[in-house]
């Protein structure tokens, strides 16, 4: 089974311009990679394929953080019949998708297991669990003082529930990332978000 820790780590370096080298030696042991926007994304993937019995490592799979959908071009070539020719699939924003059908015509890779969130994979989870739900997560994980003052600035008043929540957790460093992989646990199995469903029925 290859060190998909490793694994990450090289990649990022790659795309970052370092060599490609150490990517190249740890491939053998990987057959897809999955291309997710940032770390908050990877938490909540990766989440719920602990709950669904899932070992994406031992099944070859790699999901990697691109810190961005504009990378996604980049590692795309790296990663894709150009490079080191692995199966690609992943998660993209709506409003990102013409990126990616871009970077994947220009690396010959398949569209078929890319899947679309409206606005991203947060308000996805938020809308699947409800705003109830999730501000009763809020309250159980200790940050019901932080939300109380989030929605008491101006620039709050009047939003709807949901963006207030998929504001509030990307205020903080290492917010998103927990809550990432909070939302998903809590997700009732028959509610998962059809991009995420997809994404893992489909590795």
């Amino acid at each position: 089974m290859a060190d998909m820790r490793a694994f990450r780590s090289a990649v990022g370096d790659w795309a970052s311009g370092g060599s490609g080298g150490p990517a190249r030696e740890l491939a053998p042991g990987v057959r897809t990679a999955v291309l997710l926007e940032g770390p908050s994304d990877v938490a909540a993937v990766e989440a719920l394929a602990a709950r669904r019995g899932r070992d994406l490592a031992a099944e070859g799979v790699c999901v990697l953080p691109m810190g961005g959908a504009m990378s996604v071009g980049r590692y795309t070539d790296l990663l894709g019949p150009p490079g080191l020719d692995l199966r690609l699939t992943g998660l993209c924003d709506e409003r990102e998708r013409p990126f990616y059908d871009r970077a994947l015509e220009r690396a010959r890779a398949p569209r078929d297991g890319f899947f679309v969130c409206v606005s991203d994979l947060e308000d996805e989870l938020i809308r699947a669990l409800g705003t109830g739900r999730v501000e009763e997560i809020v309250r159980t994980e200790g940050d019901l003082r932080p939300w109380q003052t989030f929605l008491s600035q101006p620039a709050q008043h009047g939003r709807p529930r949901a963006g207030q929540l998929r504001r509030f957790l990307g205020t903080k460093k290492g917010r998103k990332i927990r809550y990432g992989r909070l939302l998903a646990e809590s997700l009732d199995t028959a509610r998962v978000p059809a991009p995420l469903d997809g994404l893992l029925a489909a590795l």
